[in-house]
């Protein structure tokens, strides 16, 4: 399974964020813009939530596993996995939404002066911190589950002595 790339997500996030500026140019100069919904970023908190939670209680049971706690649960690796998994796809989907978001976002910024689509811009705006926590939540989940590397020669630890 590969690392998530910074790279990879700020490219979606800024190619969706000027093809969304765009489109909303456009969908307003021909009719009506679609409003931002207010569950946009009550969805992608609950999202960055959920994956805080997986990233912390995996966290903490890999750590009682490590020091050998007595009654410590283990972590299947086939679960751990499905977390990275979920947590991969969830930042790239985030990504892609934030952008979206951003880029409707930036547009409204244009209109200001109606209370309506101040609203929507404070939605947009709000919807793309969301997106980030989401991706922060899965970089940190990814972290957590990851494992050490078996062609570290060094570990860290007490020198054996000669």
């Amino acid at each position: 399974m590969s690392k998530l790339r910074i790279r990879v997500l700020a490219g979606v996030f800024v190619v969706a964020a000027v093809l969304s500026w765009a489109g909303a140019r456009l969908w307003n100069s021909v009719g009506t813009l679609p409003s931002v919904p207010l569950a946009a970023p009550v969805v992608l908190a609950l999202i960055a939530a959920v994956l805080l939670a997986t990233a912390f209680s995996l966290r903490a049971r890999l750590r009682a596993q490590r020091e050998r706690r007595p009654g410590a649960k283990g972590v299947d690796p086939l679960m751990a996995a499905r977390a990275v998994v979920f947590g991969q796809a969830s930042a790239l989907v985030a990504a892609l939404v934030a952008g979206m978001y951003g880029g409707t976002g930036v547009f409204l910024l244009e209109l200001l002066d109606f209370p309506a689509r101040r609203d929507q811009a404070f939605y947009a705006g709000f919807s793309v911190l969301a997106g980030i926590a989401v991706i922060a939540a899965a970089l940190f989940l990814e972290r957590v589950c990851k494992l050490p590397d078996d062609d570290d020669q060094n570990p860290p630890g007490p020198e054996p002595a000669a």
